[in-house]
């Protein structure tokens, strides 16, 4: 009776570690009551603890646009943290924490450069 006990809970850390929460394609698009100057776009893959893909950020001025970002970085052992690079073309880079409940994401910028705005809410758009 242990050994079964010891397996269904084992089990059962394994399939929660095999959540990827943070997979898809999340923006600010949908966003209805917020002032919006840009769009945040942002497209990422999660293999178990390690996140990869891309993001920009557009707008009509042309300061606030950033081009295609390269994003790279890990998932905290329970899942729903994670902390993320921005790397752009010309090699600045930034870095982000990302918290994750249901279909919404928290954004927070933690620092580097003016690549990424500071905070915002992200929601989910495509799988």
């Amino acid at each position: 009776m242990k050994k079964f006990l010891f397996l269904a809970f084992f089990i059962s850390l394994q399939t929660f570690a095999q959540q990827n929460k943070f997979s898809g394609t999340w923006g600010n698009e949908k966003c209805k009551s917020c002032k919006k100057e840009y769009i945040f776009r942002i497209t990422i893959a999660q293999s178990n603890y390690k996140i990869f893909g891309t993001a920009e950020v557009t707008s009509e001025h042309k300061e606030l646009n950033s081009g295609i970002l390269e994003v790279t970085g890990h998932v905290y052992p329970h899942g729903d943290k994670a902390q993320i690079k921005f790397k752009d073309k010309s090699g600045v880079t930034s870095s982000a924490v990302l918290y994750v409940e249901d279909s919404v994401i928290q954004f927070t910028k933690n620092g580097g450069g003016d690549l990424i705005p500071k905070e915002m809410i992200l929601n989910k758009l495509y799988e």
